[in-house]
């Protein structure tokens, strides 16, 4: 038979030759399953690492596509003499090795070989079985028939292998239902028909070598009831917003208005305006070719998010299905379809190469050099210089050291969130502190959904818009709060006022850009509009998209581009913004005795920190899982981080140090409530501890955050 294996060994002990047709020797047959000794999985990948092996400049180089290697143990056989060939069966395929100098028969010897394609068995002929008949054979407990060779022999070994498997019937594409059909009389190829298919009229047409009487299969859209629309919900239990599948069999965000749905205690406002329904959504716009080249805001409720991924064949009732699902099973879920989605190792790798004196420049270049549909390939990392072999632990420093230089104020691409310090939010003046500000954002999104994707945990904190713009949430007032907290007060409290217009307002803000004043108008001609009463909900939507998204959207748009370059969209539809700040950094290491010891009490607790419902909120907090300890910390601090010296360190919307506090507040009715700005949470006056624990689950879960201006 032809060969086409291949052996290898470094140093010279063996090497691979074209077989010949008369051999020294009989073919020596190999069991891979009792000799066979796998190449280690940490090793290089031969010849595609010496191609590249050399070089030592900064960048991220291609690596040739190679089939995994299988070493085997082979005996030389006798009469073999140094220099000499002999065969070998290696998975049921010969191939030839040629006996290395100072070798003599009775050594073993190393064979490196490709991994078969297709399983190669061995089998003796029977006796009393002549060229050109068949004979059964059982394989892995399935009969087959092998048919003798010319000039093969009763007792004699030949080579086979099981037939191929026919083809699958086509696969039904995802949101799509299969239906056969049987061509009328009449219909030749290529001419359509009509039908009545699920209901409705269409047309099919007949496909080339088909004829009357023949079986044809096609597929239709599905198309589902009210009913059945209705029972797919993604509801999240965040700000009262939920996705619902549309007639379109696309995602489509509601409001779920709810008893819960707003917890806030103020008095009634004398302008309306609800600040969770007025809720927007960052909206890409594409070119011909699909690619994103703008982005804009639109109403929660007229964004659509696709329900498929392609290549795969998910489709909305298993996403639907799977974000009822626990944390710790949507990420296993996730796992397994970012493995589906990676590309094979044998198929191409990336080496990325830095100098540790410039990691930053180096990996922009790196990065941005690469074709998005590379993104899913195999990293492998260098530092230059530096002999360690990226097992795992060059990966996870390289994407430590890139992210906290990347998200560092100093460089000028973000700055620290008006309410946490801990977290980052996007500089809008960017452009001016680093001319190349948009691939670096482009970059930072590339390395976060890398990060995502292969398992990487990423040390810095965003706030909490950037991570709904990433997943394509409805933002609403309450996230201003994180951008400028001062902002977000004085404009709430337009709505106290009797008559806004005495105010003298105009739909312009005022921009400071280092040190230079630049009027923006919010709509045309907003210098000569004056803000009243009747226009000031259009006043609030506009201060909350401007400053949510209109001045930072080309940055916004790189590095959502960047993020989606390698995780899919819709495969993020199953968390919810929190969970997503848990995938991409971790559960939080939170020492409990730490979290007490640091912790303030005021109001009710004043000087109290052995009250009953202190010490209650302390057992049931003790009792959690992490994932539920870090909830909490999001719903009062804005963040799951933990500063690294500890919760002695959390800081306020100020800079200044801000402990956990807990506030006793008997105006607060049934829920607890969190102002993030000063770490607090406001607890009512819980008669039990099943009581707290029941309302303070629920208030971490639906995120029932409240405000309060102080």
């Amino acid at each position: 038979m032809g060969n086409d294996a291949s052996s290898s060994r470094q140093g010279g002990h063996v090497s691979s030759a074209p077989s010949h047709p008369a051999a020294q020797s009989p073919p020596v047959n190999v069991n891979p399953s009792s000799s066979a000794v796998p190449q280690s999985a940490g090793a290089p990948p031969g010849a595609s690492a010496a191609a590249t092996g050399n070089v030592s400049r900064p960048g991220a180089f291609q690596m040739a596509g190679q089939p995994r290697n299988q070493r085997f143990y082979v005996t030389i056989p006798r009469g073999v003499r140094p220099g000499q060939h002999f065969a070998v069966l290696v998975n049921g395929q010969q191939m030839m090795v040629r006996c290395p100098e100072n070798n003599r028969p009775g050594d073993r010897l190393v064979v490196t070989a490709p991994r078969s394609q297709q399983q190669q068995y061995v089998v003796t002929v029977p006796p009393n079985v002549r060229p050109g008949q068949q004979f059964r054979v059982v394989i892995n407990n399935q009969e087959v028939m092998v048919t003798c060779p010319r000039g093969v022999r009763p007792g004699q070994r030949v080579t086979f292998q099981l037939p191929q498997q026919q083809e699958r019937p086509p696969q039904t594409a995802p949101n799509h239902q299969m239906f056969e059909v049987t061509v009328p009389d009449g219909v030749r190829p290529g001419q359509p028909f009509a039908l009545i298919a699920n209901g409705q009229r269409v047309m099919v047409t007949c496909p080339p070598n088909v004829r009357p009487g023949q079986k044809i299969r096609f597929q239709l859209p599905i198309q589902l009831s009210q009913q059945q629309l209705e029972a797919i919900r993604l509801n999240y239990d965040k700000d009262g917003w939920m996705r619902c599948l549309g007639n379109d069999l696309k995602f489509h965000w509601a409001y779920n208005r709810t008893d819960g749905s707003a917890k806030d205690d103020r008095p009634a406002p004398k302008i309306e305006y609800e600040i969770d329904t007025h809720a927007f959504v960052r909206d890409f716009i594409y070119d011909d070719n699909g690619n994103r080249t703008g982005i804009r805001f639109i109403p929660a409720t007229d964004y659509a998010l696709d329900t498929t991924v392609k290549g795969t064949s998910i489709s909305y009732s298993e996403l639907s299905q799977i974000a009822t699902m626990p944390f710790t099973q949507k990420v296993d879920w996730l796992k397994a379809q970012f493995a589906n989605l990676r590309i094979p190792w044998e198929e191409g790798h990336i080496k990325l190469k830095v100098r540790r004196s410039s990691v930053l420049q180096d990996s922009m270049d790196a990065v941005e050099s690469i074709e998005a549909a590379d993104m899913r390939k195999i990293f492998r990392f260098e530092f230059l210089g530096e002999p360690a072999l990226d097992a795992g632990g060059v990966a996870r420093e390289f994407f430590g050291i890139v992210s906290e230089q990347l998200f560092n104020p100093d460089f000028g691409l973000f700055l620290y969130s008006s309410v946490n310090q801990m977290c980052m939010q996007i500089n809008p003046n960017s452009g001016i502190a680093n001319e190349f500000h948009l691939r670096y954002f482009h970059m930072a999104g590339r390395i976060l959904g890398k990060a995502l994707m292969d398992g990487q945990i990423t040390p810095v904190h965003l706030v909490q818009p950037l991570y709904k713009h990433l997943m394509g949430w409805p933002v609403t007032f309450r996230d201003l709060e994180q951008i400028d907290d001062q902002v977000f007060r004085n404009l709430t409290g337009l709505v106290d006022q009797e008559d806004v217009s005495m105010l003298m307002l105009d739909f312009v803000v005022t921009e400071d850009k280092l040190g230079v004043t630049e009027s923006v108008e919010l709509i045309p001609g907003g210098q000569d509009i004056t803000v009243d009463n009747d226009n000031l909900a259009q006043y609030l939507d506009e201060q909350l998209k401007y400053r949510t998204l209109g001045r930072i959207h080309m940055q916004l748009l790189e590095f959502c581009k960047g993020f989606y370059d390698v995780v899919p969209e819709p495969l993020m539809s199953i968390f919810d913004f929190q969970e997503l700040e848990l995938l991409l950094h971790g559960l939080p290491n939170i020492d409990m005795d730490d979290w007490v010891k640091n912790s303030e009490y005021t109001g009710e607790f004043q000087g109290q920190s052995n009250h009953k419902v202190c010490q209650w909120f302390w057992e049931v907090v003790g009792s959690l899982e992490q994932e539920q300890k870090a909830r909490l910390l999001q719903f009062v601090t804005g963040t799951s981080g933990v500063p690294i010296q500890g919760f002695a360190y959390l800081q306020g919307n100020d800079g200044s140090i801000r402990h956990f506090t807990l506030h006793g507040d008997k105006n607060v009715r049934v829920f607890p409530r969190a102002h993030t700005c000063f770490n607090r949470i406001d607890m009512p006056i819980y008669k039990s501890k099943a009581e707290l624990q029941k309302y303070l689950l629920m208030a971490i879960t639906m995120e029932s955050t409240g405000f309060g201006i102080e």
